[in-house]
């Protein structure tokens, strides 16, 4: 693990794959999502500050099921926001239907645990839609905070977003007052975000696993994770 990113040159050999183990973990996860009985109601008890998952663009919550485990074993109440479905809606909406679970289930001192996209989702509604001051903190995998060259090539609205040169990303990117709030974690290689997942004014913690959807079902990731929700705490 790293605060200040490793050096070490990568093979184009090693990224072909690192990028193929994470299309198949990706494949695995969507079929084990679809196939699990898992109800997120199941998640709510715990005796520390509640935490927030939002996952990443077309993935629903089960698809981060390992860290939602990890952090509710670490005596987190977990929530998720089930009426985001597979998260296809524009950021501020998907942000307001977030601000709106956290109002309605009455969380306070709140965490957000987000995957890539839902980074974004989490970033735009701490500054824009947080007037009471829910959120404590927010920890993201893998978040295109400064978007993705490849999103021009995109076809589909709801991935051409992520262009750098979308007028809300730019927009996120320009508003750091929040960034001490918030801890970045990625791996050495992402191949959906190039540009890396380095925000200025964050804690950003570079990890050995690779890929834009492997490393969240590294233990290392749900370790650091749960060490960011608890501060201080062995």
């Amino acid at each position: 693990m790293s605060e200040t990113g490793m050096t070490t040159r990568i093979s184009p050999l090693q990224k072909v794959l690192w990028w193929a183990q994470d299309y198949v973990y990706a494949a695995v996860c969507q079929v084990e999502g679809m196939l699990s009985r898992v109800q997120p109601g199941s998640f709510h008890q715990g005796h520390r500050d509640p935490v927030v998952i939002i996952p990443g663009v077309y993935e629903n919550w089960q698809f981060m099921l390992p860290l939602i485990q990890a952090v509710n074993d670490a005596g987190h109440p977990v929530h998720v926001v089930t009426v985001l479905q597979r998260n296809k809606l524009d950021v501020p909406v998907a942000a307001r239907l977030v601000a709106q679970h956290l109002e309605e289930a009455g969380l306070r001192d709140a965490s957000i645990v987000a995957h890539s996209k839902g980074g974004l989702i989490g970033k735009y509604t701490m500054l824009n839609l947080d007037p009471e001051q829910r959120i404590n903190r927010m920890i993201t995998v893998c978040t295109p905070f400064s978007g993705s060259r490849y999103a021009k090539y995109m076809l589909l609205p709801s991935l051409r977003i992520f262009s750098p040169s979308n007028a809300l990303t730019l927009q996120l990117a320009r508003e750091e007052t929040i960034n001490s709030r918030i801890t970045s974690i990625y791996g050495p290689f992402d191949p959906h975000i190039p540009e890396g997942s380095v925000l200025p004014g964050a804690t950003n913690i570079e990890l050995r696993v690779a890929g834009h959807f492997r490393i969240l079902g590294d233990p290392e990731t749900a370790r650091i994770i749960v060490e960011q929700l608890t501060p201080g705490t062995p």
